[in-house]
C-alpha cells in the first residue's frame, strides 16, 4: 500500500463507503473514486469469511 500511496484511511474508506460488486456470497470487490488522485479507482478485493480478508488493493482500476 506504501508503494501505491495507499494509507489505512483511505482503504477503510474505501471498503466502508465504496461501491460493491460481489462474485458469489463471499467475494467481492469494493471500489471508489477519490478526485484528488491520478489514478482512476481504487479497489479492494475482499473476502467475508468469519472476518474480512482484504486479498489485495488495485489502483488504475476500471469497472466493466
Amino acid at each position: 500500500m506504501r508503494e501505491r500511496g495507499i494509507s489505512a484511511a483511505t482503504l477503510l474508506e474505501v471498503i466502508d463507503t465504496g461501491d460493491t460488486r460481489y462474485r458469489d456470497e463471499t467475494h467481492l470487490w469494493a471500489f471508489k473514486s477519490f478526485p484528488d488522485r491520478d489514478d482512476n479507482l481504487l479497489c479492494a478485493v475482499l473476502v467475508l469469511e468469519d472476518r474480512l480478508i482484504v486479498k489485495t488493493v488495485m489502483h488504475h482500476f476500471a469497472v466493466l
